[in-house]
């Protein structure tokens, strides 16, 4: 057997839109409450006018966004006026309440009727959907078609949401500014800002600067957190308060109202580092980097409080919202329970247990938002004790919490993972981008039912609507967050907006095309990968070789070609598996009628390309904590490999594969930092103890059977990329093949990436 280290062979996917695409007549997302065609056609030029009451500066701001985004994505600017014109666009205040509106377009003008701000901007946002330019013409500043239509419009609920995490890793506001144009293109009106957590402290506070000046930096884990010359990477950074205020203003003018989020009194690492006075013993030094939870917990000193008191008057002095986020979930209660101090205020208080000191810890912060004439909402461990009593509950831990919230009175919003967490995986493709390994894919997104059965008409009332979640530990870019997000946002605004009587998976996916095309052109480079076709082959047998195809989705129809030509929507259609001669070039494209969605894919049909499975393709083991993990090395390109793997057995099955005749088996390998932090788990998780101290590859016939080969990590352990071990198995016919590691520790952590079979070969022995 022989060992060699080898370049990182696979970079995370190209996440290019699909090209952008004229809006179909009447391809509304989400899809209006009520929608009627009507005749004729609406054409609208360069320096026709846009109407607005005289001296409504809501109206006009309404009106600036239509200008702004039918100049920027179609190429024609329109003129404000106001007053009332006879053509063009006229905002009216003759119409529904709150965020309703109606539209009415005829071959004269588009009319949108609303009483208040946000109804009048999402008519704008329905009409710029419908515009599209004039039927032939695709150049910029084409005059604009409007389909005569006639919309009734209002949302299903009144929280249609967003979470997201910039603690874990910052995003530039440029980027968040995209994600808020996206959001309102989709009606989303609620940006939840996660701004504080065990690994960063992202918002400037005045009074308390070591919060920014310390607790928004970390080292990375592992390889990452050095630069070739050894010195340590600084990673993180934090955004001022002016910054933070002008997304609020950014938001606002787009109906979207942004809810900060400041955890306590768990995930509160950084704060602790910051300020060590306010944990429960010595604090680290620096802010950590392992993702999952501290045990850091504030402490409930008087001091405590009021330095919290004080950090949420900044806040609510930066963010207008009605709502204030405290977290509140995660507290590990490990050192209140050990801590003697902790334990007579308790007594003190006349508190039972630890939950009921968490009841008390966020009941005295709600009564100082309220004092200031705000709402706390929290993570529904805050039932955890006795609920606050105006608090609202955000239910992440199924709907338990939600059900539970509302039959006690209590407001509440839907963020149950893993179906609404999109630090998901979209798809089981090794080219989706790191993540959590369990699936939330565009259609269960569509699917979620966001009306619990075991409430009744009036606690149905308390549910305020739902939300998407997206926590950052694996999105290390900020272009990956991009693409966790949409186009799943797409599905979860339709759900959120539309009546549930006028939902259908069908027409969402007939105006797939076109909503992703106005995602392409707000710039928001949307995860392609879900409607891409995967290829699955057989183990070789006479010359031929069976692929199968498959885009998880099962949105659109796959078409392909065998002869190296890009397919069109008039190649054959995928119905069944191929049976291809070996040297056959293999493309696939998914397409929705003409429309193509995603990438074309391409594959050299080989004995190699067969015999050749990711990680993702393999089996596991076990199902404890899945994830889709970046590795901490890179190669010389700069680019880092992923693998699936469960962290807390990392183990892979090649099932049924054929030995009869043995085989050379190329296996590649990686290392990661073991950064993770599991709550209260305190025993060291398994390891398999190796007979090298650099620890052992293990391959074996069947997870319980003989081993195949033992082979030392030598030269992996000096490369902190990815390393090809090459394997001699003998013949053992047919049969799972298993592979594990041993090692001193977890840490690191050795993972398999790939692994090739090539049937009957000789191993050339190492020198």
């Amino acid at each position: 057997m022989s060992i060699r280290p080898v370049a990182a062979v696979v970079a995370l996917a190209a996440l290019a839109p699909a090209p952008a695409l004229a809006a179909q007549a009447f391809a509304v997302t989400p899809a209006p409450a009520r929608i009627a065609p009507a005749q004729g056609v609406l054409t609208l030029r360069a320096g026709d006018t846009v109407w607005i009451p005289a001296g409504d500066e809501q109206a006009r701001g309404a009106a600036q966004w239509l200008v702004d985004t039918l100049a920027a994505t179609r190429g024609v600017r329109l003129a404000i006026k106001e007053g009332v014109g006879a053509g063009g666009v006229v905002l009216s205040r003759a119409g529904p309440e709150g965020e309703a509106y109606a539209l009415d377009v005829s071959s004269r003008r588009a009319e949108i009727r609303a009483k208040d701000k946000a109804g009048l901007f999402y008519g704008a946002v329905s009409l710029w959907q419908l515009a599209g330019p004039a039927q032939g013409k695709d150049k910029a500043g084409a005059p604009l078609r409007v389909q005569a239509i006639s919309i009734e419009d209002a949302p299903r609920f009144s929280w249609r949401g967003l979470m997201l995490d910039s603690t874990r890793h910052y995003q530039s506001l440029p980027t968040i500014r995209r994600i808020i144009d996206g959001m309102a293109s989709l009606k989303l009106n609620t940006l939840h800002w996660h701004l504080t957590d065990d690994q960063g402290w992202r918002l400037e506070i005045k009074k308390y600067p070591n919060l920014t000046d310390h607790g928004a930096w970390r080292r990375p884990a592992g390889a990452a957190g050095y630069k070739a010359s050894g010195e340590e990477v600084r990673y993180g950074g934090f955004y001022t308060q002016d910054q933070a205020r002008e997304i609020v203003a950014y938001a606002a003018a787009r109906s979207i109202v942004v809810v900060p989020e400041i955890e306590m009194p768990g995930h509160a690492q950084a704060a602790i580092s910051s300020y060590p006075r306010l944990g429960t013993r010595p604090a680290a030094d620096r802010v950590m980097a392992d993702w999952g939870v501290y045990p850091d917990i504030f402490n409930v000193d008087d001091e405590t409080f009021a330095f919290l008191e004080d950090v949420l008057d900044e806040v609510m002095a930066i963010f207008p919202s009605e709502y204030i986020h405290v977290g509140g979930d995660e507290a590990l209660k490990a050192q209140w329970e050990a801590s003697p101090k902790i334990q007579a205020r308790m007594k003190e208080l006349g508190l039972a247990d630890e939950h009921a000191l968490q009841s008390y810890f966020i009941q005295r912060i709600e009564k100082h938002l309220n004092a200031k004439g705000r709402r706390l909402v929290g993570w529904d461990e805050i039932l955890e004790g006795g609920l606050a009593p105006n608090a609202t509950v955000m239910s992440w831990r199924g709907l338990e919490g939600a059900v539970a919230a509302a039959k006690q009175g209590h407001d509440t919003v839907l963020a149950p993972g893993p179906v609404l967490y999109f630090d998901h995986r979209q798809s089981t493709s090794p080219d989706e981008p790191p993540g959590r390994g369990k699936l939330s894919t565009l259609k269960t997104v569509y699917a979620f039912d966001a009306e619990p059965s075991e409430l009744t008409p009036e606690q149905h009332k308390h549910v305020l609507g739902m939300q998407a979640t997206m926590f950052s530990e694996h999105i290390r870019t900020d272009e990956r967050a991009v693409a966790m997000l949409f186009p799943r946002l797409a599905a979860l605004a339709e759900n959120a907006w539309t009546p549930r009587d006028k939902q259908g998976w069908a027409g969402f996916e007939d105006r797939l095309p076109a909503t992703l095309g106005r995602l392409s052109d707000l710039g928001l480079a949307y995860d392609t990968v879900p409607f891409e076709p995967q290829a699955a082959f057989d183990w070789p047998k006479g010359g031929e070789i069976g692929a199968s195809l498959d885009t998880g989705l099962q949105v659109g129809e796959v078409r392909y070609t065998t002869d190296g030509s890009e397919p069109t929507a008039a190649s054959p259609r995928y119905a069944a598996p191929l049976k291809l001669a070996a040297g056959a070039q293999l493309k696939a494209r998914t397409f929705q009628g003409k429309h193509p969605l995603g990438r074309v894919r391409a594959w050299n049909v080989t004995a190699d390309t067969a015999l050749t499975r990711r990680s993702h393709q393999l089996t596991r083991c076990t199902e404890g904590l899945i994830l889709n993990l970046e590795d901490d090395g890179a190669n010389d390109k700069g680019e880092r490999a992923t693998f699936l793997l469960d962290i807390l057995n990392p183990c892979w099955i090649w099932k049924d594969a054929d030995l009869s005749n043995g085989a050379k088996l190329t296996v590649t390998v990686g290392q990661l930092p073991y950064n993770f932090q599991l709550g209260n788990k305190l025993e060291p998780l398994p390891v398999r103890p190796p007979s090298r101290p650099e620890g052992e590859l293990e391959v074996r016939f069947g997870c319980k059977g003989p081993r195949l080969a033992t082979v030392p990590l030598t030269e992996a352990s000096r490369n902190s990329a990815l390393t090809k071990i090459v394997v001699d198995a003998p013949p053992r016919g047919k049969g799972d093949i298993c592979f594990t590691f041993a090692s001193k520790a977890i840490e690191p952590m050795w993972a398999v990436h790939s692994v090739k079979i090539t049937p009957g070969a000789v191993v050339a022995k190492a020198d």
